[in-house]
């Protein structure tokens, strides 16, 4: 990827001036190592009259590759091709403007010991940007641009093949601007809005990229009319960042109306207390969904497959509706933990004998699971290896057969909303797959096929517009009732069940 950054001079004022305020000296060519390959900064034209200076960023997608794969299970499209043929070693991205953060660093802070004045003043400025992402095409790009002093903005759409026109631009511009800027001011920029209009980031966007972006945009962002989305493209729509940087830009422009520092407002905030209302946490809003599923099927006797510590349960015991619970896991030292938290040993006898802590692996058929209202299998299913799923599918499904059954899991596309997971890892380790919503509902849907059941689907937590909730639960009613037994019928059941087990 290539960037060229020229000015024009006079002898009293000399364009390699360009050389002092950019700490790169006109006639050497340096190279520099970066986490993702060598950015090299050389001047193709050095003279009083015209001076250019270029960073040309070498990438090296395997190590790129290697640096950033994650180590969940799953989820993570490390394998893909993708993965390594790419646009990155050709086209500007947040990969370029790391670059510049490193190489141009004096720069970028407005900082020159030898020129302060010069650093100071505005001067002609033109920057070239050969293949710029612009996700939103040349009008986004004129949109961004337009508003901070350049004179001239020029976005050309780049063809997807000059042979075949007819088959129209490719999402590449060709970007020149051209205007009389601060050099510190015209880095700064660039190093925003590259990667906003490539609008992908190729590393872990964490709580400090807030800081990054309120430094480089000060004395322009705050006012620019397309803030916002410069704002959560540059934080990957992480929402919670994005908001934290939306109110930190409003107290600068409320700062900037009054003719005050940005401290003498932020003030009315009381350190020592804490006034603000805290969210609901997930496992708290997943076991409320699941209470009033249960509620609404009107069930009593409940199965929490899979129970681990057993906090469903104890939520089920609070209610008299449940009549009949039990919890089974197929971890002892879980069980154990349950059956303290519940406080068996201390229960009384009416109470104790509404619930049944049981070891048990769910991957096998259990007669005397048969015959229940409802079963749970909250947050289970993704703990499976895949292959080992449809041996669970046909011990609840097929061979207890209640007439409601729950089951939640995580939506991975909800992931890229928790700002402390790293991209690419599943929630937890122990995470054999995470499935979209997509594939979800594919597997409800093939489970309603094979054993004779409805199913609806219910968002747990906030259902945001683009990636869906952060659990997707599903509802799986039965939809016929079985028939009478027969030998034949008795025959080919035990079958299915031995063949499930052996699986």
């Amino acid at each position: 990827m290539f960037l060229t950054i020229s000015t024009t001079g006079t002898p009293e004022r000399p364009a390699t001036d360009l050389g002092f305020l950019l700490h790169k000296h006109p006639e050497r060519a340096q190279a520099f190592s970066t986490s993702h390959g060598t950015a090299h900064v050389f001047y193709p034209e050095a003279s009083a009259e015209q001076c250019t200076a270029a960073l040309l960023l070498e990438v090296d997608p395997i190590a790129l590759v290697r640096k950033g794969k994650g180590k969940g299970r799953g989820g993570a499209p490390d394998a893909a091709l993708a993965q390594y043929v790419n646009d990155r070693p050709y086209a500007a991205s947040s990969l370029l403007s790391v670059a510049m953060s490193t190489v141009f660093k004096s720069a970028l802070s407005g900082t020159c010991k030898a020129m302060p004045e010069r650093a100071a003043a505005p001067m002609e400025l033109r920057i070239e940007v050969p293949a710029l992402p612009a996700r939103g095409g040349a009008e986004l790009v004129r949109k961004l641009f337009g508003p901070l002093g350049w004179t001239r903005v020029e976005a050309e759409a780049v063809p997807l093949d000059e042979k075949f026109p007819e088959w129209g631009d490719s999402r590449y511009v060709r970007l020149v601007l051209e205007g009389e800027l601060r050099l510190a001011d015209a880095l700064r920029q660039l190093y925003v809005l590259l990667p906003v209009l490539d609008d992908a980031k190729h590393y872990w966007v964490a709580p400090d990229e807030v800081d990054k972006l309120l430094r480089a945009g000060e004395g322009w962002l705050a006012e620019h009319p397309e803030h916002k989305l410069i704002t959560s493209r540059y934080l990957s729509r992480r929402w919670g960042l994005t908001r934290q940087a939306m109110e930190r830009l409003e107290l600068v422009r409320l700062a900037e109306a009054d003719d005050l520092d940005v401290e003498s407002i932020d003030n009315a905030v009381d350190e020592g207390s804490d006034t603000e209302e805290r969210p609901v946490p997930l496992a708290v809003l997943r076991r409320d969904t699941i209470l009033a599923a249960l509620t609404a099927a009107g069930a009593a006797r409940v199965l929490d497959l899979g129970c681990g510590q057993g906090q469903l349960v104890q939520a089920l015991l609070k209610d008299p509706r449940f009549t009949e619970i039990v919890g089974v896991d197929v971890s002892m030292r879980a069980l154990t933990i349950a059956s303290r938290r519940l406080k068996l040993d201390r229960m009384g006898e009416r109470q104790a004998a509404r619930v049944t802590l049981r070891q048990g692996s769910l991957t096998y058929t259990d007669k005397t699971l048969k015959g229940y209202d409802a079963a749970v299998l909250s947050e289970v299913i993704e703990h499976l290896d895949l292959e080992r799923l449809p041996a669970l599918e046909f011990a609840v499904f097929g061979s207890a057969r209640p007439r409601t059954v729950l089951v939640t899991t995580p939506n991975v596309e909800y992931n890229v909303r928790w700002e402390t997971l790293p991209a690419g890892h599943t929630r937890h380790g122990d995470h054999r797959f995470e499935w979209t919503r997509a594939e979800f509902r594919a597997w409800a849907d093939a489970v309603v096929g094979r054993h004779g059941y409805h199913v609806e689907f219910v968002p747990v937590g906030p259902d945001d517009p683009e990636v869906g909730p952060p659990t997707q639960m599903a509802v799986f009613t039965i939809a016929r009732t079985d028939a009478p037994e027969t030998a034949t019928t008795t025959a080919t059941t035990d079958e299915t069940e031995k063949e499930a087990n052996a699986a």
